[in-house]
């Protein structure tokens, strides 16, 4: 039972944040400052959390160092992707103005990149085993400055969810020990999971790995950490939410194969375009709390808004150069607007530690680490 347990928290390590095996920057060379918190939308910084930010990058750093040889470095969290596609996400015509804030222009049209991918970190797994999957927006040709320090001219915009509307991990104060005591040598530390969790994680774990799909492209992915909504005095805390234009799912095959969610994604695409909206979720009371990852928000507290629609047109994305392309994407919900600006301690734990996944998966594998 505790082996079993123990397989399954390991795989749901690359929900957790994602947090990937980094390449540690001397301090002399970082030029990523810390973040800071926004108490008015109730941020708030915990006890040595820009240490502990950096102890995570270290942990992490030993096991993906040790994984991977020159030129085979994978993403740490969903190394496999169903597929990356090319879209356009057109903003609605109409618009409040309280939700018409940063790339969300009544009426805009974007060009993005999408990926789908599995949350298991084994690229291996057969798609029937249940995880949690990933979906991964780029938006390009986004004007305005950008938050991060090395790439502020940058013109795209990353929005980053999963099929889950909360993570297994709260806050910095649980995922740091979490990390720690995953990547231990130690037996009796990998014992201890479970009681950092605790039973509410815990639990969360197993709903995470219980969920089987049948199409990513009829999935509902959700942000389970707040983000910011416009600046200034009227900004507000929001989560986000894509979901299927039409509502059902095919049926899972009787016989899937290993890769059958690539397939249901390639056999959808060669007959037609699809459909997404894009809901965003405006917190309505301060009982929402931005610094819990694991606590959903629920939509009877809080409904959601649709304010774009993401079409993927029909397309043979199943390509090894279009694969290729894709696989040397980083997506960081870092990659943004100020107005869109990532909230809670989780979201600040992935400033440094995306930062140093991407390095490192692209220092490994001797590619140029570029924006489309």
């Amino acid at each position: 039972m505790k082996s079993r347990l123990l397989s399954s928290i390991a795989i749901c390590t690359v929900i957790a944040i994602p947090l990937a095996f980094a390449h540690r920057t001397p301090a002399t060379e970082r030029v990523l400052a810390y973040p800071s918190a926004d108490a008015v939308l109730g941020e708030h910084l915990y006890p040595n959390e820009e240490a502990l930010a950096q102890r995570l990058g270290s942990v992490i750093e030993k096991t993906i160092r040790n994984q991977y040889r020159a030129g085979t470095a994978r993403r740490d969290a969903h190394p496999k992707a169903h597929g990356c596609v090319k879209a356009d996400f057109q903003v609605n015509e109409k618009l409040p103005d309280r939700l018409a804030k940063g790339i969300f222009v009544p009426g805009k049209t974007y060009h993005a990149w999408i990926r789908f991918s599995n949350g298991n970190p084994d690229p291996n797994k057969p798609d029937i085993e249940g995880n949690e999957r990933g979906m991964s927006i780029k938006l390009l040709d986004v004007p305005g400055e950008k938050l991060l320090e090395t790439e502020r001219q940058n013109t795209t915009q990353d929005f980053i969810m999963m099929s889950n509307p909360a993570f297994f991990l709260k806050d910095p104060s649980n995922a740091v020990p979490f990390f720690e005591e995953l990547g231990s040598d130690s037996f009796l530390s990998k014992l201890k999971i479970p009681f950092t969790l605790g039973i509410k994680g815990t639990l969360l774990v197993a709903k995470i790995n219980s969920k089987k799909i049948s199409n990513p492209l009829q999935t509902r992915y959700w942000s389970p950490v707040p983000y910011q909504l416009g600046t200034g005095p009227d900004r507000q805390a929001i989560k986000f939410s894509a979901r299927s234009c039409t509502p059902g799912e095919d049926p899972i095959p009787n016989h899937p194969g290993p890769n059958f969610l690539r397939e249901a994604m390639r056999r959808t695409l060669a007959n037609g375009d699809a459909c997404m909206k894009f809901l965003i979720q405006p917190r309505t009371s301060d009982k929402l709390d931005v610094e819990d990852a694991a606590t959903e928000w629920r939509e009877a507290d809080a409904p959601f808004y649709e304010v774009a629609t993401i079409r993927i047109p029909q397309q043979d994305f199943d390509t090894p150069e279009q694969h290729a392309f894709c696989e040397n994407l980083s997506f960081t919900p870092w990659h943004t607007l100020p107005e869109h600006k990532p909230l809670g301690g989780i979201n600040r734990l992935r400033r440094v530690v995306y930062d140093q996944i991407s390095r490192a998966r692209h220092e490994i594998n001797s590619t140029e680490r570029t924006e489309p």
